[in-house]
Protein backbone atom coordinates (compact mmCIF):
# COMPACT_ATOMS: atom_id res chain seq x y z
CA UNK A 1 0.00 0.00 0.00
CA UNK A 2 1.57 3.31 -1.07
CA UNK A 3 1.82 5.64 1.96
CA UNK A 4 0.10 8.32 2.68
CA UNK A 5 0.37 12.05 1.27
CA UNK A 6 1.00 14.20 3.93
CA UNK A 7 -1.07 17.35 2.94
CA UNK A 8 0.81 20.89 3.57
CA UNK A 9 -1.41 23.39 5.68
CA UNK A 10 -4.34 25.09 3.30
CA UNK A 11 -3.19 28.68 2.53
CA UNK A 12 -6.45 29.67 1.61
CA UNK A 13 -7.83 32.04 3.98
CA UNK A 14 -11.35 31.12 4.90
CA UNK A 15 -14.46 33.76 5.86
CA UNK A 16 -14.78 34.46 9.55
CA UNK A 17 -17.89 33.19 11.27
CA UNK A 18 -19.18 37.33 10.74
CA UNK A 19 -19.04 36.60 7.33
CA UNK A 20 -16.28 39.10 6.57
CA UNK A 21 -13.31 38.06 4.32
CA UNK A 22 -9.80 38.12 6.02
CA UNK A 23 -8.04 37.61 2.72
CA UNK A 24 -10.21 40.72 1.43
CA UNK A 25 -8.97 42.79 4.15
CA UNK A 26 -5.33 42.01 3.51
CA UNK A 27 -5.91 42.83 -0.23
CA UNK A 28 -6.66 46.29 0.84
CA UNK A 29 -3.76 47.47 2.51
CA UNK A 30 -2.53 51.15 1.30
CA UNK A 31 1.39 51.88 2.93
CA UNK A 32 4.43 53.22 0.85
CA UNK A 33 4.25 55.67 -2.07
CA UNK A 34 0.30 54.56 -2.19
CA UNK A 35 -0.35 55.41 1.12
CA UNK A 36 1.38 58.75 0.63
CA UNK A 37 -1.01 59.53 -2.60
CA UNK A 38 -3.99 58.48 -0.80
CA UNK A 39 -3.58 60.54 2.00
CA UNK A 40 -2.56 63.71 -0.38
CA UNK A 41 -5.27 63.57 -2.51
CA UNK A 42 -7.82 63.30 0.75
CA UNK A 43 -5.95 66.21 2.38
CA UNK A 44 -6.73 68.83 -1.02
CA UNK A 45 -10.48 67.87 -1.08
CA UNK A 46 -10.31 68.57 2.60
CA UNK A 47 -9.09 71.92 1.94
CA UNK A 48 -10.98 72.59 -1.34
CA UNK A 49 -14.48 71.24 0.63
CA UNK A 50 -13.30 73.58 3.81
CA UNK A 51 -12.86 76.52 1.16
CA UNK A 52 -16.14 75.99 0.01
CA UNK A 53 -17.70 76.25 3.60
CA UNK A 54 -15.60 78.57 5.32
CA UNK A 55 -19.00 79.41 7.51
CA UNK A 56 -18.83 77.09 10.45
CA UNK A 57 -16.03 77.19 12.99
CA UNK A 58 -13.26 74.40 12.00
CA UNK A 59 -14.18 72.06 14.75
CA UNK A 60 -17.74 72.04 14.15
CA UNK A 61 -17.18 71.12 9.94
CA UNK A 62 -14.61 68.39 10.69
CA UNK A 63 -17.69 67.02 12.94
CA UNK A 64 -20.11 67.18 9.93
CA UNK A 65 -18.01 65.53 7.65
CA UNK A 66 -16.27 62.89 9.48
CA UNK A 67 -17.21 60.24 12.45
CA UNK A 68 -13.53 60.53 13.74
CA UNK A 69 -12.11 57.77 16.32
CA UNK A 70 -13.13 54.89 17.05
CA UNK A 71 -16.11 54.79 19.37
CA UNK A 72 -17.35 58.00 17.05
CA UNK A 73 -17.41 55.46 13.95
CA UNK A 74 -19.14 52.43 15.99
CA UNK A 75 -21.72 55.04 17.29
CA UNK A 76 -22.52 55.67 13.57
CA UNK A 77 -22.61 52.61 12.05
CA UNK A 78 -24.64 50.74 14.65
CA UNK A 79 -27.59 53.78 14.01
CA UNK A 80 -26.98 52.72 10.26
CA UNK A 81 -29.85 50.46 8.70
CA UNK A 82 -28.54 47.10 8.80
CA UNK A 83 -28.50 45.20 5.36
CA UNK A 84 -30.65 42.58 5.15
CA UNK A 85 -31.37 39.50 3.07
CA UNK A 86 -33.72 39.73 -0.04
CA UNK A 87 -36.12 37.76 1.56
CA UNK A 88 -35.86 39.49 4.90
CA UNK A 89 -36.46 42.76 3.03
CA UNK A 90 -39.61 41.45 1.46
CA UNK A 91 -40.58 40.34 4.70
CA UNK A 92 -39.39 43.51 6.16
CA UNK A 93 -41.58 45.71 3.42
CA UNK A 94 -44.65 43.83 3.58
CA UNK A 95 -45.25 44.49 7.67
CA UNK A 96 -44.12 47.91 6.72
CA UNK A 97 -46.62 48.24 4.41
CA UNK A 98 -49.08 47.01 6.64
CA UNK A 99 -48.08 48.14 9.67
CA UNK A 100 -46.57 52.26 9.19
CA UNK A 101 -44.02 52.90 11.92
CA UNK A 102 -44.84 55.94 13.89
CA UNK A 103 -43.78 59.31 12.46
CA UNK A 104 -40.81 59.67 15.03
CA UNK A 105 -39.25 56.76 14.13
CA UNK A 106 -39.43 57.21 10.37
CA UNK A 107 -38.05 60.74 11.23
CA UNK A 108 -35.47 59.34 13.17
CA UNK A 109 -34.34 56.78 10.24
CA UNK A 110 -34.55 59.52 7.63
CA UNK A 111 -31.91 61.72 9.76
CA UNK A 112 -29.23 58.90 10.10
CA UNK A 113 -26.30 59.54 9.09
CA UNK A 114 -24.77 57.43 6.71
CA UNK A 115 -20.89 56.88 6.80
CA UNK A 116 -19.20 56.34 2.88
CA UNK A 117 -16.44 54.77 3.86
CA UNK A 118 -14.33 53.82 6.91
CA UNK A 119 -10.27 54.39 6.76
CA UNK A 120 -8.41 52.16 9.69
CA UNK A 121 -5.21 52.46 11.20
CA UNK A 122 -4.17 48.13 10.70
CA UNK A 123 -1.24 48.82 12.20
CA UNK A 124 -2.55 50.48 15.52
CA UNK A 125 -1.92 49.09 18.90
CA UNK A 126 -3.46 46.98 20.65
CA UNK A 127 -5.47 45.54 17.33
CA UNK A 128 -8.90 44.85 19.69
CA UNK A 129 -9.87 48.09 19.36
CA UNK A 130 -10.65 47.73 16.00
CA UNK A 131 -11.29 43.82 15.70
CA UNK A 132 -15.64 44.77 15.70
CA UNK A 133 -15.32 47.31 12.64
CA UNK A 134 -14.93 45.03 9.69
CA UNK A 135 -18.27 42.89 10.43
CA UNK A 136 -20.12 46.00 12.03
CA UNK A 137 -19.03 47.76 8.54
CA UNK A 138 -20.13 44.53 6.71
CA UNK A 139 -23.29 44.51 8.26
CA UNK A 140 -24.20 47.92 7.32
CA UNK A 141 -22.31 48.16 3.42
CA UNK A 142 -19.91 50.38 4.56
CA UNK A 143 -16.40 49.81 2.72
CA UNK A 144 -13.12 49.82 4.53
CA UNK A 145 -10.05 51.29 3.41
CA UNK A 146 -6.58 49.81 5.74
CA UNK A 147 -3.56 52.49 6.25
CA UNK A 148 -0.13 50.71 7.13
CA UNK A 149 2.63 53.05 7.82
CA UNK A 150 5.21 51.36 10.24
CA UNK A 151 2.40 51.72 13.34
CA UNK A 152 2.66 55.15 12.35
CA UNK A 153 -1.20 54.90 10.47
CA UNK A 154 -3.13 56.79 13.17
CA UNK A 155 -0.46 59.34 12.85
CA UNK A 156 -0.90 60.20 9.46
CA UNK A 157 -4.85 59.65 10.14
CA UNK A 158 -5.31 62.24 12.88
CA UNK A 159 -3.31 64.88 10.54
CA UNK A 160 -5.76 65.02 8.24
CA UNK A 161 -8.42 66.06 11.22
CA UNK A 162 -6.14 68.13 12.86
CA UNK A 163 -5.74 65.94 15.67
CA UNK A 164 -2.45 64.37 16.84
CA UNK A 165 -3.51 60.43 16.14
CA UNK A 166 -6.62 58.71 14.51
CA UNK A 167 -7.09 55.26 14.25
CA UNK A 168 -10.59 55.65 12.66
CA UNK A 169 -12.17 57.79 10.19
CA UNK A 170 -15.58 57.29 8.90
CA UNK A 171 -16.18 59.27 5.39
CA UNK A 172 -19.85 61.15 6.20
CA UNK A 173 -21.99 60.98 3.22
CA UNK A 174 -22.22 64.59 1.87
CA UNK A 175 -22.13 64.64 -1.34
CA UNK A 176 -19.30 66.78 -1.60
CA UNK A 177 -15.85 66.96 -3.45
CA UNK A 178 -14.41 64.52 -0.79
CA UNK A 179 -16.81 61.93 -1.21
CA UNK A 180 -16.38 62.26 -5.10
CA UNK A 181 -12.89 61.22 -4.49
CA UNK A 182 -13.56 58.19 -1.93
CA UNK A 183 -16.28 56.94 -4.81
CA UNK A 184 -13.48 57.28 -7.35
CA UNK A 185 -10.92 55.09 -4.97
CA UNK A 186 -13.78 52.51 -4.07
CA UNK A 187 -14.87 51.93 -7.28
CA UNK A 188 -11.21 51.61 -8.55
CA UNK A 189 -10.92 48.62 -5.39
CA UNK A 190 -13.68 47.11 -6.98
CA UNK A 191 -12.04 46.32 -9.84
CA UNK A 192 -9.03 45.14 -8.64
CA UNK A 193 -6.81 47.35 -8.56
CA UNK A 194 -7.56 49.27 -5.30
CA UNK A 195 -7.80 53.02 -6.94
CA UNK A 196 -3.98 52.99 -7.94
CA UNK A 197 -5.04 54.35 -11.45
CA UNK A 198 -7.09 57.40 -9.89
CA UNK A 199 -4.76 57.82 -7.28
CA UNK A 200 -1.32 57.85 -10.05
CA UNK A 201 -3.70 60.61 -12.41
CA UNK A 202 -1.89 63.59 -12.73
CA UNK A 203 -4.98 66.09 -11.24
CA UNK A 204 -4.19 64.65 -7.66
CA UNK A 205 -0.37 64.63 -7.63
CA UNK A 206 1.14 66.84 -5.20
CA UNK A 207 1.73 70.36 -7.37
CA UNK A 208 5.81 70.96 -7.73
CA UNK A 209 7.19 73.27 -4.99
Amino acid sequence: MAPRKKHGKNNTVRPSKSGFDPQHQLQDFYEGERLDLLLQSIQRKIESARVMDNSLPEKIWFKLQFAVGVNDVTRVLERMKPVTLPMAASLESACSSASPPPKAKAASLANVTELQAVLIAADSNPRWLTKHLPSLALSRNVPLIFLKDNKGASLRLGQLVKLKTAIAIGVKAKGNVINQLVDEILRGSSQGHLGTEWLNSTQLLPAPE
